[in-house]
């Protein structure tokens, strides 16, 4: 007999899709300025305005990251336990890549001997975790082979299967494209750094708009056993054509010249891809392709203990975007030479 999920349950698998749309609009741009880094970035002021239009908040916009993962792993243990287990050696990756990018952010200023190697670091550090994020969720989409105790059984190089792989370049382009368009908000519009993102965002919001279809038609002809139907398959579409529109705003507004709107377009296709993946998955967490899923229900806490944890949230999370409000505020406006000694 199947079990129901509780209204908290639910809510929390909401709450975690929050959180990942929060770091997927905010980390994504800094991400996204990393990729593009060795590209954009000749000389070496131009170098150092890429660097400085992140540096004030990159740290902040982790938090996101870091609260989705300690979120899932109060309200669904054994969901965190087989994706952290699972993904065992791509979470690696994604941590030395996030590691090694703090640090060549916050030494490149200041070690100008090894200026070469945190240039390195800054653009493998942005690449790697913005590619695998990614392929996880391809991952979890496509469906994980799973024993009867919910244990992975496959190993690190199933996971880069076509599907996953094609998952991963769709969040890749889509990171780039919130670069660019970051990049288009903050970069002095007399810089040369400003004219070549905005060159560069059409393309990328095209590519993003080809890319999804293209991984909605694969969804379809690979995944389509595991994912839902009824209203989660209308959230599919409707995000689908979210995205498109977030692609064609991004396009327009870039060519109009209203740089923030451009940023906020591209942000819309971050919402879609969570909403499209949460979609995908529900009512499970973890989707198996073969041995029992893993679901909100089965997975679930307890309601005294999610309850406890709503009531931190409704204290924390105005916290942290209060937080966003002020570091946001102190930061606003385009980078100026002044800001190039931070």
């Amino acid at each position: 007999m199947a079990v129901t999920a509780t209204p908290l349950q639910v809510l929390w698998f909401i709450l975690i899709g929050v959180l990942l749309v929060g770091y997927f609009v905010l980390d994504g741009f800094d991400l996204g300025v990393g990729i593009l880094y060795p590209f954009l970035g000749k000389a070496e002021k131009e170098k150092a305005m890429m660097r400085v239009s992140v540096g004030p908040v990159w740290d902040g916009n982790e938090v996101w990251l870091l609260t989705a993962g300690g979120a899932l792993f109060a309200a669904f243990a054994p969901a965190y336990a087989t994706s952290f287990s699972g993904f065992y050696l791509a979470i690696m990756l994604v941590l030395f890549g996030l590691i090694v990018r703090a640090i060549s952010l916050e030494f490149r200023h200041h070690d100008h001997a090894w200026a070469k190697l945190h240039d390195v670091l800054f653009f493998v550090g942005s690449l790697v975790p913005a590619l695998l994020f990614g392929v996880a969720v391809g991952n979890v989409v496509r469906g994980l082979p799973l024993d009867a105790a919910g244990n992975y059984t496959g190993g690190f190089f199933a996971l880069l299967n076509p599907f996953s792989l094609l998952i991963g370049v769709l969040g890749l382009v889509q990171f780039i494209l919130q670069g660019l368009t970051w990049l288009g908000v903050k970069a002095p519009a007399e810089s040369e750094v400003y004219h070549r993102a905005k060159k560069l965002q059409p393309i990328f919001a095209v590519i993003v708009a080809v890319v999804a279809v293209v991984a909605c038609l694969a969804a379809i002809l690979w995944v389509k056993p595991v994912m839902a139907g009824g209203f989660a398959l209308v959230l599919r579409w409707l995000s689908l054509v979210l995205i498109l529109v977030g692609s064609a705003g991004s396009l327009v507004l870039s060519k109009q010249g209203r740089d923030l709107g451009a940023f906020i377009a591209s942000s819309i296709n971050c919402v879609a891809l969570v909403i499209v993946f949460a979609a995908s998955i529900y009512p499970n967490l973890i989707p198996a392709s073969s041995g029992p899923s893993i679901t909100i229900a089965s997975a679930g806490g307890s309601n005294n203990a999610l309850l406890a944890m709503t009531l931190i949230a409704c204290v924390g999370v105005p916290l942290v975007l209060f937080y966003h409000y002020l570091a946001y505020r102190a930061f606003r406006g385009r980078v100026t030479s002044e800001d190039l000694n931070y």
